[in-house]
């Protein structure tokens, strides 16, 4: 998800995927960089490194250069009211301001965007209604299906007018309310479950309050109660006294207990549906939220309808001031209750549309536009996307004709343009012509870190996020604003591994907008390209709205055209575009190119590259990133195919089409290219020779561009990019490399590329800093991209208060070149005239060896390694670990259905089909465990299937966990569970092969069960027991051989069954600065491997079967059989034992000693190692009420639906 800096996986959550919040007084600004490849997920620039090669001259725009304040910048100027409040919904930036002030009937009307995010509030400022008084949010759904309730149940009313509730409770229904067929749809949701963990966190500690004040009253009259009785008996030794002050006492320590124990797992609210003759109606009780007796009654409560029907919404309390709507599927079998599951989506929406009609200067970018909301993050997993809340979304805008869609979300992808959302999206915008606008990410600043889907698919407008001057002093409050606009230091960087630029265009990248009302304020600040892209989607909701007005025909290609052609360049050199994309845009040129390419055709010009004389891989730029690929001149087949929308005209539009092209470079010593090209329908492929050989190292960017002969004004029709890295080379010995008094000012970086030496496996850096005064915060990045993986990024957040030095280490692939990016961040140091200079050295370590990931197969045998040092001496002290057991289930069930609701019906008319793959697990204790998919998970954008989601619950149908593509670790008691996954896809034949899908188990294994394996200096040591091997020196060019042992077989866990897999790390080096009896735990050290040992065949076990089970079973019997009278009973057995004890709780409940059976019953519950038992739970409840504890009566009922709950919830 885009998390903000808050969001790229958000929401960049995420992969989830967040730094700590920045907080600019008096709004709250969030930054979240997104999750390593590791999710996130997920978290959330400017000036490049000076040693470059001269600016050469490329064209950026067809449109003449504006002012020298184009970009934003505002030099010697001072903020008033007016231009303060401006900045804090920017819009001057991209010349938004001038546009509406220019033609005020084009600020969005007629144009419908649809919000991919966490939803929308309804309620939130400025999103009611729009400039020319039409409704604001068309629609609010919730496509991740986290708020679906199971409403499937049908009741009828008795003779009162009530009916039973799905929680059990009677609810009364209002006679006035029209119910012809007189059936009623029952459902009811935990409460929490529908709310953001911030809003469930407030809640709970408003309820924690109240709930304490009862207990402790409770207390004091116990307390009361038990000093009364010892006054009236001062001696108690009667046997019956004893056991009257011992209850008393026992109620005083169950209720200190309870404190000490109380978990808040929220009220329970009913749901009711039912169709009224016309439309479906929706009534919520909600009297478990509310303080008084008479609020929140069902009866009272005004019944809403589908949201897109009436356009109304409702509050569940005060106290929680949380927006909701409902939707009804599936002929009232499902209602959706839709809450957002962050502010991000609000925020998102208010900065695209926001309409204030008393305070203009705080609207959003296009506040003439509609908006429908697809809340594409689930509730369940905190604000993740899935792939089910995607494909619905997209169903959605389609099918609500969208002209638009903002999409904040994102993660790091494994492939670039490829996916089946990525396939979905391409639909979208060809066929359907939606213009689809995402942020790029916010993981820079090292390049090639644009994200998924934004910053890697073609048909996306990926946005970068860009702060103005004004916006520095105004929204971020600095104290002094920077003398130009540049790019946020976090703002990802282009190219794609593929070779594509990643970013298109930026937009400023934060923004004071609103925010849900359960938030308790109307506005927030948030930075990050999440907030880039919906000030990009508001600017082309302009272009849109006065398209229409005009008659012009919309078109994703000629709209993206018109802004990339018309962009203002933020900074001075070429390559500065792998972080801007083509600048910063501009509204009124973009729409005075497009009133000039009226009658230009509506064609998107495809790029696919090879190598010549290769066929794969095929690319959509050229990056030549490794130093064997700037050794020599390579020849390119470049295909430049133009893509018409689905539904041209073959007569009228594909074959009157021929364009004459002239093709340029920007320099022409790196980039040769034919002169000219005839460009038909057909497309037309071209040779291009690029030589990089005499260029000097760093960066280097060029394009290949090609011009209409007969219409040069159209600019660049298409753009191949062309990114040259030539890395340093280390030749030193011992590898060492210093980059020496590197100077910084506010967002500056310096980048340096560097080949890592073959042999090498980790860095060890060290950054000095000096000459500085206030405070320095660095990004310091290291990147390598590798065939087929997600981006080898490390990244450290440096912060320093004084010149100081600071020590890093992180793992390296030898042979592949190393992007060391450092910078300044963009608003750190603002105001000091100091300079800060940088001293940075890189020393190359490695240790090689023949097995990176080791498996020992499960017998006796050691498995040898190979180990040699090729750059300096090394110590090889090796250390292994296993500390994970994975073990294998097959599915004992498998349904494949087709889902009913139009929400699931693909635009081609293609229902979506769903399987569901029941998996059973038993834990003999208690654990922390955590699915894992290995064909599946790690993967949202770049699978070919849109959803992997699971549940984990237990014989009670209590659900224990669920997750999605990045599953995580849930700690589980003893018992036998169920885990259901549930896979879509609209093609039977791919569900079908997944019906024996193999899912494992995997268990973190107690710090007192993970094993230490032994090394070996000889290949008998594991049997022999000797020649353990210890540690020695690698010397360069000289191999040593160990060997490294299984473990002991009576030492494996006793649940490892046979063909389960036991998972660990073994590292071979250790850092030359740790210190003495460190570096045990090889992921601790720099480097480590995955290491696996297949679980064997157990051994036979003669004694198996033998033991006392039989004289125990037999003693039990004759118990039964022989023992008739609890005075009996307690010769033979402990009667408070959870077997015998609910006789105890019986017989004390029969002598009024409600404290006593109550102490009995919770042991005995406690001391349940099974599956809670519901009439134990029911039992206790109705001792509490006996005893009048009406807080914990409701406490544990609330409790009883978790434990107890009379179904499984719906995916």
């Amino acid at each position: 998800m885009q998390n903000a800096v808050v969001l790229f996986k958000l929401p960049y959550f995420p992969p989830s995927r967040l730094l700590p919040p920045h907080h600019h007084s008096p709004f709250l600004s969030l930054i979240i960089r997104p999750k390593k490849a590791s999710r996130a997920r997920r978290r959330p620039s400017q000036n490049e490194w000076s040693d470059r090669s001269s600016v050469r001259a490329m064209p950026c725009s067809a449109v003449s250069g504006g002012g020298s304040d184009a970009n934003g910048s505002l030099r010697n100027f001072k903020l008033n009211e007016s231009t303060f409040l401006a900045s804090l919904m920017p819009k001057k930036e991209i010349a938004a301001d001038r546009f509406i002030e220019a033609h005020p009937n084009y600020d969005g009307r007629g144009v419908v965007i649809a919000i991919f995010d966490s939803g929308v509030d309804p309620a939130a400022a400025g999103l009611q209604v729009t400039s020319d008084g039409k409704p604001k949010i068309l629609d609010v759904l919730d496509c991740s299906g986290s708020g679906d309730v199971d409403t499937s149940k049908v009741v009828k009313a008795d003779e009162n007018g009530c009916i039973p509730g799905a929680s059990g409770a009677s609810l009364h229904v209002n006679p006035s309310w029209k119910n012809p067929s007189g059936e009623w749809h029952v459902g009811y949701k935990l409460v929490y479950e529908l709310f953001t963990g911030t809003l469930t966190s407030r809640l709970k500690r408003e309820r924690r309050k109240k709930w304490d004040e009862q207990n402790q009253e409770e207390i004091a009259k116990a307390v009361k109660h038990l000093h009364e009785f010892d006054q009236k008996h001062s001696r108690a030794e009667e046997a019956n006294l004893k056991r009257a002050r011992e209850d008393l006492q026992n109620r005083v320590d169950y209720l200190q207990k309870q404190a000490e124990s109380y978990d808040d797992k929220g009220p329970v609210i009913d749901a009711v549906v039912w169709h009224d003759g016309e439309v479906w109606r929706i009534a919520i009780d909600t009297q478990t939220l509310e303080d008084g007796p008479d609020c929140g009654k069902l009866a009272d409560f005004v019944p809403l309808t589908n949201y897109r029907i009436e356009r109304k919404y409702g509050v569940f309390s005060k106290l929680d001031a949380c927006t909701f709507v409902v939707n009804v599927y599936d002929e009232g079998k499902i209602l959706s209750i839709v809450t957002d599951c962050s502010p991000h989506g609000t925020h998102v929406a208010g900065i695209a549309t926001a309409f204030h009609a008393k305070e203009p200067l705080l609207n959003g970018v296009a506040p003439g536009a509609q908006v429908i909301s697809c809340k594409i993050g689930d509730t369940r997993l905190g604000s993740m996307e899935t792939g089910t809340g995607l494909t619905r979304a997209l169903i959605a805008a389609v099918e609500h004709k969208c002209d638009l869609i903002n999409m904040s979300y994102g993660e790091p992808a494994l492939l670039p343009d490829y996916g089946r959302f990525v396939d979905l999206v391409n639909e979208a915008v060809n066929k359907h012509r939606l213009v689809f606008v995402s942020s790029a990410g916010n993981s820079g600043p090292a390049l090639s870190t644009v994200g998924a889907p934004g910053g890697t698919s073609s048909s996306i407008i990926g946005v970068g996020a860009y702060v103005s001057p004004a916006m520095a002093a105004g929204a971020h409050c600095v104290v002094e604003a920077p003398g130009e606009g540049l790019e946020y230091t976090w703002s990802s960087r282009g190219p794609t591994a593929d070779g594509d630029l990643g970013v298109c265009i930026s937009a400023p990248g934060a923004a004071v907008a609103p925010v849900p009302t359960w938030t308790l304020q109307r506005r927030m600040l948030m930075n990050g390209t999440s907030m880039a892209s919906p000030s990009a989607c508001g600017g082309i909701a302009l272009l849109i709205s006065a398209l229409k007005a005009e008659g012009i025909p919309v078109s994703p290609y000629s709209v993206r055209k018109a802004l990339e052609n018309t962009s203002v360049p933020v900074g001075s050199l070429p390559e500065d575009k792998l972080t801007t994309g083509q600048g910063l845009m501009q509204v009124d040129r973009a729409h005075e190119y497009l009133r000039q390419s009226r009658d230009v055709p509506s064609v998107w010009y495809q790029i696919k590259i090879n190598q010549s004389g290769k066929t794969t891989p095929t690319s959509r730029g050229i990056y030549l990133r490794e130093a064997s690929t700037c050794q020599q001149s390579t020849e390119w087949t470049v295909q430049v195919q133009p893509i018409f929308h689905e539904g041209a005209s073959n007569l009228e539009e594909l074959v009157p089409f021929e364009e004459c092209i002239e093709l340029h470079s920007t320099d022409k010593a790196v980039v040769r290219a034919p002169e000219f090209l005839l460009l038909t329908h057909n497309g037309r492929s071209i040779n291009i020779i690029v030589d990089p050989t005499n260029l000097s190292e760093g960066l280097h960017y060029y394009e290949l561009y090609g011009i209409d002969c007969k219409a040069p004004w159209r600019g660049p029709l298409f753009r191949i990019p062309i990114t040259i890295t030539k890395p340093i080379t280390v030749i030193s010995r011992p590898p060492l490399y210093s980059f020496s008094r590197m100077s910084f000012l506010p967002g500056h970086i310096e980048r340096r590329f560097i080949e890592v030496p073959h042999g090498a496996t980790w860095v060890e850096a060290t950054m000095q800093t000096s000459g500085f005064d206030t405070t320095r915060k660095f990004f310091v990045d290291s990147v390598q991209l590798c065939p087929l993986q997600r981006p080898l990024k490390w990244e450290s957040v440096v912060t320093f208060s004084s010149p100081a030095a600071k020590s890093f280490s992180f793992p390296v692939v030898g042979g592949q070149t190393m992007e060391l990016a450092i910078a300044q961040f963009w608003s750190s140091g603002i105001g000091s005239n100091e300079t800060t200079i940088v001293d940075f050295e890189i020393v190359f370590h490695g240790i090689n060896v023949n097995k990176e990931e080791l498996v020992l197969d499960g017998s006796e045998a050691p498995v040898r390694i190979e180990a040699e040092a090729l750059l300096a001496s090394e110590k090889l002290a090796p250390t292994a670990t296993l500390s994970k057991i994975r073990i294998p289930y097959r599915p004992v069930a498998a349904e494949l259905r087709s889902l009913p609701t139009d929400r699931d019906k693909l635009p081609s008319e293609k229902r979506i089909l769903a399987l569901t793959l029941t998996y059973k697990f038993k834990l003999e204790d208690g654990a922390e465990v955590k699915p894992q998919v290995p064909l599946l998970n790690d993967r949202i954008y770049d699978t070919k299937f849109e959803s992997q989601f699971y549940m984990i619950s237990d014989a009670n149908k209590r659900v224990y966990a669920t997750g999605e593509a990045y599953p995580s670790s849930s700690k589980l008691p003893k018992g036998e569970y169920t885990l259901r996954l549930y896979l879509r896809h609209d093609n039977m034949q791919y569900l079908e092969k997944l019906k024996q899908l193999v899912l494992f188990i995997e268990r973190k294994l107690e710090e007192k069960d993970v094993m230490r394996l032994s090394f070996f200096s000889q290949p008998d040591g594991p049997v022999m027991g000797n020649g353990a091997y210890k540690s020695s020196v690698l010397v360069p060019g000289k191999k040593e051989a160990i060997y490294l042992g299984p473990p002991s077989k009576d030492k494996l866990p006793k649940f490892s069954l046979q063909g389960s897999v036991l998972l660990g790390a073994i590292s071979y080096g250790k850092l030359s600065y740790v210190k003495k009896g460190e570096g045990k735990d090889p992921k601790k050290n720099p480097v480590s491997y995955q290491i696996s040992y297949i679980v064997p065949p157990n051994k036979m076990d003669e004694d198996k079967g033998k033991g006392s089970s039989t004289t125990t079973k037999a003693v039990s019997e004759r118990l039964q059989d022989e023992v008739y009278t609890f005075k009996e009973l307690q010769k033979w057995v402990e009667v408070k034992s959870s077997k015998y004890g609910i006789l105890t709780v019986t017989r004390e409940k029969h002598h009024g000693r409600l404290g006593t059976a109550l102490k009995v019953l919770n042991d005995i519950i406690q001391e349940n190692t099974e599956p809670p038992k519901k009439k134990l739970y029911e039992e206790k409840l109705d001792l509490l009420e006996e005893i009048g504890w009406q807080h914990l009566v409701t406490y544990e009922k609330q409790w009883m639906h978790v434990r107890f709950p009379p179904s499984l919830p719906l995916f």
